[in-house]
């Protein structure tokens, strides 16, 4: 079977009903996401803690009461979703190939937007040695454990990284009657924000490691315990430092990638430092008609900033669809400097006002973040869990001069 369709969106979490709500609302009339699960709203409805909305609505949420505000809107506008659906290839013809209880189905689209969001690192992407017991989990699987299906995964918990994940379930398991013997953290500082930190760590006494890492797993059938060890400044354990902690449960916050498999086999150009793909400020990808936006890009810390690029990517994608694209007559690569892990998008034309989303390599206090010669911030402090997000109007941009190329975003010290 074939079909055609305005604009494709693959994924329904936050970015891909945002994606497809403006996607609509710009004038593309059949506009279809495709979700693998049996609901839209992607992991929102396992993370009934709140702090959802406040940079967006300007309101405080929880996971599904912000994904319910997208989704009753999108279904508002008669958006079809396709759910229980696997895109089984994509082209960069825009021919997207899925597959569902009634078969398999070509979809032809004007335009794609890419908003599979990530996964979290395992185990064997880590290269956690040890037994193979039970009661190793993701932080994220013994959320949905938790939070959906109504298991507890253990009594004594060790927790592997402190990514934002990893911290909640740290606070969620505790107030369930576990006990969180550990949080250990292979940085010297905490992998995610602040705030959890404070709310989920530092508030219920849980103790934290910073600069250690597990070394070993112990158990037959079940988990009984871990070894944990300081590292060195290349991240390597340091011998005579070794404590063993008794545990049943280790979980493992130890990072997200995005979900790209569809867009190598599309072709995509796949940035190595974030893991997604390389967008421009419209969002849109090395292959003309094909956008991405969200953890599909790169991982934002929040859901709100997730939103923010989804809509941006879905009005690009009506605009495509609807040949309303003015052709960009510049081409300004953005280069991570002095204390910057990256910067998204990669490129700019410099034609309409754009949000950069920056993340630093280290922590650092009173710095000045420079962007080229037209951007000059002090900040206080910056941190690699926090995002920075920096609006570059547009007449900064036009002062740019002609035949510049590049521009340099750098976070340095104060003098």
């Amino acid at each position: 079977m074939e079909s055609q369709v305005d604009v494709a969106v693959i994924g329904a979490g936050p970015a891909g009903v945002a994606a497809a709500i403006k996607a609509k609302e710009g004038g593309a009339e059949n506009v279809t996401i495709i979700e693998r699960d049996t609901q839209p709203g992607g992991l929102l409805h396992q993370c009934i803690h709140d702090g959802f909305g406040l940079t967006y609505f300007k309101e405080n949420m929880t996971g599904p009461e912000y994904a319910r505000r997208f989704i009753e809107k999108a279904m508002d506008l008669k958006i079809n979703f396709q759910l229980g659906t696997m895109v089984l290839d994509l082209t960069a013809g825009l021919n997207v190939t899925i597959s569902n209880k009634f078969g398999i189905q070509t979809l032809h689209a004007r335009a794609v937007v890419l908003a599979m969001g990530c996964r979290e690192r395992t185990r064997h992407q880590i290269m956690l040695s040890g037994t193979r017991p039970a009661g190793i989990f993701t932080a994220g699987t013994a959320q949905r454990y938790v939070n959906v299906e109504g298991y507890i995964p253990g009594k004594r918990i060790v927790i592997l990284g402190s990514g934002d994940v990893g911290m909640i379930m740290a606070r969620r398991l505790t107030l369930e009657g576990a006990k969180v013997e550990a949080v250990v953290e292979i940085l010297p500082y905490i992998g995610g924000l602040i705030r959890n930190g404070v709310q989920c760590i530092h508030d219920f006494n849980i103790p934290i490691f910073l600069g250690h890492t597990i070394t070993e797993i112990w158990g037959l059938k079940r988990v009984q315990g871990v070894t944990i060890a300081k590292v060195d400044s290349d991240g390597k354990p340091v011998l005579g430092t070794e404590k063993t902690i008794e545990c049943d449960t280790l979980l493992i916050s130890a990072g997200l990638i995005p979900e790209n498999e569809l867009s190598l086999k599309a072709g995509i150009e796949i940035n190595p430092i974030t893991g997604g793909p390389s967008v421009n400020e419209m969002m849109e990808t090395a292959i003309p008609g094909i956008f991405a936006g969200g953890n599909v890009v790169h991982v934002n810390d929040l859901v709100d900033n997730v939103t923010l690029e989804g809509e941006i990517a879905g009005a690009s994608a009506a605009n495509a669809a609807l040949a309303n694209v003015i052709s960009a007559n510049r081409k300004i690569n953005l280069k991570a400097g002095k204390n910057i892990r990256y910067v998204v998008p990669q490129t700019i034309s410099a034609q309409k006002e754009t949000t950069l989303s920056i993340r630093v390599g280290e922590p650092a206090e009173k710095v000045m973040l420079r962007i080229g010669g037209i951007l000059s911030k002090p900040l206080r402090v910056v941190k690699p869990s926090e995002m920075l997000r920096i609006k570059l109007s547009l007449d900064q941009l036009q002062g740019l001069q002609e035949g510049i190329k590049d521009l340099e975003v750098s976070c340095a010290k104060r003098r």
